[in-house]
């Protein structure tokens, strides 16, 4: 068993995150076109899966385009991107367009599977307090168990340190 979590880019002797060695939450989400996109379809393929707030903010925009960056390099891994938001299709299709991403982005409207993995988080702002996405990213393996959790990301750097695990679990696992 796995006995750290990432936090800012560093394994941290911590007790593990509950999903740790467990199999990922099942689910099925429209993408960008409107296609409904399941977890199960990439069975067999490691998947970062990857949740950030809103669409065309800064710092979820860097954290896409970070990620697009190296889907080349991801997809030569045998692993898929899925970032996944509240956002619409629609927003989704914008946001593409406009930082030209190839990025698999899906629409959680409903946060059911922001809930599912624990990402859908109360949140203050401005004395307020409401709930919203706290940036999280999963490390799933082909068999669909997660091997990796990255809890309230620090976007600068992140698709590399996610790059850098995935290697070390791929050597670890023979996968």
């Amino acid at each position: 068993m796995n006995l750290y979590i990432y936090q800012n880019h560093m394994p941290i002797p911590t007790v593990p995150d509950t999903f740790m060695d467990r199999a990922a939450p099942a689910f099925c989400l429209p993408d960008a076109q409107k296609e409904t996109i399941c977890l199960e379809q990439f069975r067999n393929k490691w998947v970062v899966l990857y949740f950030y707030p809103r669409d065309n903010t800064p710092g979820c925009t860097l954290k896409a385009m970070q990620f697009n960056a190296a889907l080349q390099t991801f997809a030569e891994l045998g692993a898929q991107v899925i970032g996944v938001s509240t956002d619409s299709p629609e927003s989704h299709q914008k946001f593409a367009a406009k930082r030209a991403l190839d990025i698999l982005l899906l629409s959680d409207a409903e946060h059911t599977v922001l809930t599912a993995y624990d990402s859908w988080k109360p949140k203050t702002l401005f004395g307020k307090e409401f709930f919203g996405t706290q940036r999280d990213t999963f490390l799933i393996d082909p068999s669909g168990i997660i091997v990796a959790v990255w809890r309230r990301v620090s976007v600068k750097g992140h698709a590399e340190e996610v790059k850098k695990v995935l290697l070390e679990k791929q050597k670890g696992s023979g996968k």
